[in-house]
This record gives C-alpha cells, sequence and structure tokens, in this order.
C-alpha cells in the first residue's frame, strides 16, 4: 500500500494510505473529505468548551446586548430554560453569546473528556506514530462529542447553536476565518514533487506502480496555483549544520591565536624524550618535603 503524508502548505496533516490502482478523483475527495472533517471537530471542541462554561447560545438578535437593553426591548429567550442542563448553574457570559445556564461540574467533566478524546483521534502526533487516517476515525471523534451532548443536554440543544449546527452539518462558516480553511471538495488537488494529479488518472500514472512507498503530497485548491517545493533539508538537518559550521568556525579561531612553535611544546618535539626514556626518568614527579626541621 502507497503511503501520502498530507500537508497543507507546510505543515503535516496526517498519513492516508492507499493504492496505486485507486483513481485520482476518489483519493482526492477522501482525503479532503478527511481534512475538512478534522476542522470540524475544531471548531465544534471550541464550541463545546464555550457550551459547557455558559451553557447555550442566544438568539442573534440577543446576542451582545447588556440586561438593560434585552429588558428594555422586551427579548426573551425561549430555548435557555427549554433546553437547559439537569441541576444547571447560572455563569454569565460576558461576551454576550450564551445563556448563561452551564451545566454542574461533573457533566462537564464528561464534555471535557469527550473533546480530550476526539482530539486525539485525529491528532497530528499520529504522523510521528506512523498512523493513518481514515473517514471513521473521524466519524468516531464526532460520535464522541454526539454522545457526550446528548448526555450533558437530554432536552437537546437550539437549533441555532453552533454545536447543533455542526453536529447537522448545516453550520454557517460565511464571513469567518473558518470559512477560508475549509476547502471545497470540487476545487480540491493534490501535488507532489512539483506536479499536479490530474483527475481521471490512476495513481499509478503519477507515482508509478511500486506498491511499497511513501509519498509527500500537499493539499490545495485549483485557484491557488502550484505550493511550494519540499525543502532540500528538514528543519532539524538544518540546525545540525549550522551547528557543525559554529563548531569549525570556533576551531579556526583557536588555531588563528595559537603561536606558530606552539607544538614545541608537544611530547613529541621534546628531543630528550627518548634519552630520558632509557635511563628510566620519564614520569617522574617530586615535591618538597613537609619534614619539621
Amino acid at each position: 500500500m502507497v503511503i501520502l503524508l498530507v500537508k497543507r502548505g507546510d505543515e503535516n496533516q496526517f498519513l492516508y494510505e492507499t493504492d496505486v490502482e485507486k483513481d485520482v478523483d476518489e483519493v482526492v475527495k477522501d482525503i479532503t473529505a478527511i481534512f475538512n472533517g478534522r476542522l470540524k471537530i475544531t471548531r465544534m471542541c471550541y464550541e463545546m468548551e464555550e457550551l459547557w462554561k455558559h451553557g447555550t447560545f442566544l438568539p442573534l438578535e440577543m446576542q451582545g446586548l447588556t440586561e438593560e437593553q434585552i429588558k428594555e426591548l422586551k427579548l426573551e429567550d425561549p430555548w435557555a430554560k427549554r433546553c437547559a442542563p439537569p441541576n444547571a448553574v447560572f455563569a454569565k457570559d460576558d461576551m454576550g453569546r450564551r445563556c448563561g445556564l452551564a451545566p454542574a461540574q461533573n457533566m462537564q467533566d464528561i464534555m471535557k473528556k469527550a473533546c480530550e478524546d476526539a482530539k486525539e483521534f485525529i491528532s497530528k502526533k499520529h504522523v510521528d506514530l506512523r498512523k493513518c487516517l481514515t473517514q471513521k476515525d473521524v466519524a468516531r471523534a464526532l460520535d464522541e462529542l454526539r454522545g457526550a451532548t446528548k448526555i450533558v443536554f437530554p432536552a437537546g440543544l437550539p437549533p441555532h447553536d453552533p454545536v447543533r449546527m455542526e453536529l447537522d452539518n448545516v453550520e454557517d462558516l460565511t464571513g469567518t476565518h473558518a470559512a477560508k480553511e475549509v476547502i471545497d471538495p470540487n476545487r480540491a488537488c493534490l501535488w507532489a514533487c512539483g506536479k499536479k494529479f490530474i483527475g481521471g488518472n490512476k495513481l499509478r500514472d503519477h507515482l508509478g506502480k511500486n506498491n511499497k512507498t511513501k509519498v509527500t503530497v500537499k493539499l490545495c485548491c485549483n485557484s491557488e496555483g502550484a505550493p511550494g517545493r519540499e525543502p532540500i533539508m528538514s528543519e532539524e538537518e538544518r540546525k545540525q549544520l549550522m551547528l557543525h559550521a559554529y563548531r569549525r568556525q570556533e576551531e579556526w579561531k583557536k588555531l588563528e591565536q595559537d603561536e606558530d612553535d606552539h607544538y614545541l611544546d608537544s611530547k613529541w618535539a621534546d628531543g630528550q624524550n627518548l634519552k630520558r626514556a632509557f635511563h628510566g626518568l620519564d614520569n617522574i614527579s617530586w615535591k618538597p618535603s613537609l619534614k619539621k626541621m
């Protein structure tokens, strides 16, 4: 099986296992789904942290308003009490985005554990561990988050809550930075060795017939153009090379500071060394006597 190291820009994302007989379009679609799924889980974990701290999302017309403004406009959140978790505690949201009815501490711990597990399923550390990522791993992480949400909020979440919208796949990312990170599957493409994988081809048309190889590929949009080539040496190799050059430079500085006849102090330059060796006078040390006079 071919192992693809998928990168976005210069950053490692995950390992993907495939076969040289697979269609390029199928591989690109699968890799894009995994990439976008990882982004979804990251967004959900962020929103779930706000959810367990400050409760459900306020309606859009109430967000950012002070309590006085809400009373003056006679606005009310119809979902706050209906979706409140059991034994809810009040925790005001200073950002004015959530209702403030947060779950109890033991319920918060459930959501925290779910987020930690979900992040672990899609962690970039798997690249170093040589573990390949699949859509099943992404689905498993989503199921973990969905299950924790149902446990802590048995009445469900409001339809406008970001966590529920993510779970229902109806999230609206328009005008957000997250929208720029998501890649449209219909515009996605792969690059390797400075060449673009052409749709309709097989992987073997670009990687050869060797099915036991590892290739670094970069995931891009068609509108982005060719990505930068991989550096000749890694960051660690570059650091070692610079360290070696620094050591050589320091050695040359020491040699320049030494006098030309400095070698005369060496043992091999002593003309009487052989004579002393024959008379057994080599390696003789002495010290003055400490006997009292």
